[in-house]
């Protein structure tokens, strides 16, 4: 189930993002970012509609996924 990113509390909204970053090692290019701005790149994905806040029901549990990686 997609829940949209505006449902979510600023402070658990940032909690989310910040997990995300830190457990995904996402790749941002030639140059190595700071938190603050990947957790600024995943809230534009986010906002964009790039990517979406998914809750599973299976495994109760709560996880960023990019839009285009949903079956």
């Amino acid at each position: 189930m997609i829940i949209p990113w505006q449902d979510i509390g600023s402070d658990t909204l940032n909690n989310l993002i910040e997990h995300f970053v830190l457990r995904e090692g996402t790749d941002y290019g030639e140059t190595e970012l700071n938190m603050e701005h990947k957790v600024q790149y995943v809230r534009k994905q986010l906002e964009s509609g790039d990517a979406v806040i998914v809750f599973s029901e299976l495994h109760e549990s709560v996880d960023i996924k990019l839009r285009r990686d949903l079956n």
